[in-house]
């Protein structure tokens, strides 16, 4: 069955002109216009990874309250903000609430179709392992994550960490005490992003464990270097 993707983008031309190009790639795409239209559809059926237009007509920020709306009803659920509002703070704003990736408008298809590729096979890659062979577990301390289950739970509390975040969770506690640099993240992450978008996700995930745990301490940062797990 064709992997589903939703696109919430208000300028028509440019979501058909998405939809054709991911089409192509034999991908099932389905348009909307307004966040309201896409959540009433969300609440009953989740697509596969989503990607949000930030300006959704008069509705200014309306992508960044739809991601918000979307990751209270889906932690897992990939989601790409595509856009042209590319400011650093853009960034920062959306990553902070809980988006996976952040593309600008003008990027070329290929590139788009390449980091869409990368965010479902990350997906696949929590998703399919295992079969028939034990699930994996990793236990670190008060850290329980189930990579097969993408789930992380801290002292028997789940954490809801979106794709991205529970790699890099992932990639810091598999090695305690190894200082993971910017690099390292995103290959273990497969993904593409700068200094500062690292840094947000670095920031969400600490904020994330303080909520359940206010002497949460973990993760390490290492001046110069990256990060590691305490």
């Amino acid at each position: 069955m064709a992997r589903q993707i939703a696109i919430v983008e208000d300028e028509i031309a440019i979501a058909e002109n998405y939809r054709d190009a991911l089409t192509r790639q034999g991908y099932a795409v389905t348009l909307y216009q307004t966040r309201f239209a896409a959540m009433e559809v969300f609440r009953h059926s989740l697509p596969d990874l989503a990607i949000i237009d930030v300006g959704l007509g008069d509705d200014v920020e309306g992508g960044f309250e739809l991601c918000r709306e979307l990751r209270s009803l889906a932690p897992e659920l990939p989601i790409i903000f595509l856009t042209a509002r590319d400011s650093d703070f853009d960034v920062v704003s959306g990553l902070r609430l809980g988006a996976d990736d952040y593309l600008s408008k003008d990027i070329s298809q290929p590139h788009m179709l390449a980091r869409i590729v990368a965010l479902l096979r990350r997906v696949d890659t929590l998703r399919q392992r295992g079969g028939a062979q034990p699930e994996e577990e990793l236990q670190r301390g008060p850290l329980t994550l189930n990579m097969d289950r993408m789930c992380a739970l801290w002292n028997s509390q789940r954490i809801d960490l979106t794709v991205t975040e529970l790699w890099m969770v992932h990639a810091l506690a598999r090695h305690p005490g190894h200082v993971k640099n910017r690099q390292q993240l995103m290959d273990a992450a497969n993904v593409v992003l700068d200094d500062n978008t690292i840094t947000s996700h670095i920031k969400r995930i600490r904020k994330k464990f303080a909520r359940m745990d206010s002497s949460f301490d973990a993760i390490e940062t290492v001046y110069g270097m990256g990060y590691r797990w305490r």
